[in-house]
């Protein structure tokens, strides 16, 4: 077998937490929980978000700002003039027949993260959520739902950020990392929840595989809900392209889909190229010159930013000298972390700086409270513990009070 080299790009949706929807006044389902219970659909709705004919958009503010403040903490070039565009094709899930998205003119250019070069960030409204249910599973319904799709508008226009990647990842591991560090960082900067089991975050796989310094024939893979999904479907289709051409055989470009219960990718439909979609600037929305609006400057968003996981770990080695794996835990789970620098604080200013008893505290927290736990089945809790006690407790070992 010769030797093939796959390469990857990824495209990521996540779901902004704004007050509105994009475009209307509705309430953004994302954030409340019971919008996105599957027994009350269709509840946050209105006559835009469901394109009824003769409404008018209205650009969501805060959505803007959220995806520049991402863009700024990226290293990424910011945007002066802006637009959004109309991205022309039918499904039920978009009653206009087409999404307005952006494609000249994203909001960020540029940028990196995790050794990973990022292409651009848009900003775009969400569809709403197609369900086809099996008319066995709803008794004395069996002959009205056979057949039948059912739509729910809750979702519907909800701010959406996607980020596309360079084709530079060239392995499974690489890509899963990436994204759960996009994943940490939307959750730091308090822009996305961004909880993939929920649908707030979703990945999307473009592979090609070639044996050659050219690319390979390229394959988008959708329908990936979990970053362990996305590095079994990277695997298999990369297993899937090489057998192709190993035997002689092109490889299709289209897109997939990926079923987690056999394992496989299956196809959907051939692979749309932009000219397909017919873009074309929104003619119901103004044109964006953000230099003129002040709270949307790179200043003002780098001000406001809070410490970000990078800025953090560094933060982490510097001052307490902790181990990478202690230093992942907190960054990971920002409770323990609290938790830990809580502790931290109630050590007199002299102990603060003996490395030796902050290490050991670290031990404690990520190996015996956190192992406790776990012990008892529950996520982390400080239990009857408080950082007050635990930094006594911390003091007692040191004094060879107790062991």
């Amino acid at each position: 077998m010769s030797e093939y080299r796959m390469t990857i790009g990824l495209e990521i949706h996540a779901e902004l937490k704004t007050r509105s929807k994009m475009f209307c006044g509705c309430a953004n389902a994302s954030i409340d929980h019971n919008a996105n219970d599957e027994k009350t659909p269709n509840v946050y709705v209105c006559p835009i978000c469901m394109g009824h004919p003769g409404t008018l958009p209205v650009i969501n503010k805060e959505a803007v700002r959220k995806v520049l403040l991402v863009g700024t903490a990226l290293g990424s070039t910011l945007a002066d003039f802006t637009e959004f565009d109309r991205k022309n094709y039918f499904y039920p899930d978009i009653p206009k027949g087409y999404q307005i998205s952006q494609y000249k003119y994203p909001l960020v250019s540029g940028g990196s993260l995790a050794g990973v070069d990022i292409t651009r960030i848009h900003l775009e409204e969400d569809t709403a959520r197609s369900t086809h249910p099996e008319a066995k599973n709803i008794p004395g319904k069996e002959d009205d739902l056979l057949g039948v799709s059912l739509v729910d508008f809750n979702r519907a226009g909800v701010p959406l950020m996607e980020l596309v990647t360079e084709p530079v990842i060239h392995s499974s591991e690489q890509a899963m990392n990436f994204a759960k560090e996009l994943q940490l960082l939307l959750q730091y900067l308090d822009v996305s929840n961004a909880n993939m089991e929920k649908g707030e975050m979703r990945v999307e796989v473009n592979i090609s595989v070639s044996n050659t310094e050219k690319f390979g024939t390229k394959v988008e893979v959708k329908n990936i809900n979990s970053f362990r999904a996305a590095g079994k479907a990277i695997e298999y289709e990369y297993t899937r392209q090489v057998a192709l051409l190993e035997k002689g055989e092109s490889v299709a470009q289209e897109t997939r889909g990926w079923d987690e219960n056999k394992g496989v990718t299956f196809s959907q439909r051939s692979k749309e190229n932009a000219h397909d979609y017919r873009y074309f600037p929104e003619p119901d929305l103004p044109k964006l010159v953000l230099s003129e609006i002040p709270e949307l400057e790179r200043g003002v968003l780098v001000t406001n930013m809070p410490e970000i996981p990078a800025q953090k770990r560094i933060r982490f080695v510097e001052k307490f000298g902790l181990k990478p794996e202690d230093i992942e835990v907190y960054i990971t789970n920002r409770d323990v972390g609290a938790f830990f620098e809580s502790v931290i604080s109630k050590i007199s200013d002299e102990n603060k700086q003996d490395k030796d008893l902050v290490k050991t505290t670290s031990n404690y927290i990520t190996s015996d409270l956190i192992g406790l736990s776990k012990g008892v089945g529950a996520e982390f809790s400080y239990g009857k513990m408080t950082p007050e006690g635990f930094a006594q407790m911390i003091m007692m070992i040191k004094q060879g009070d107790i062991s």
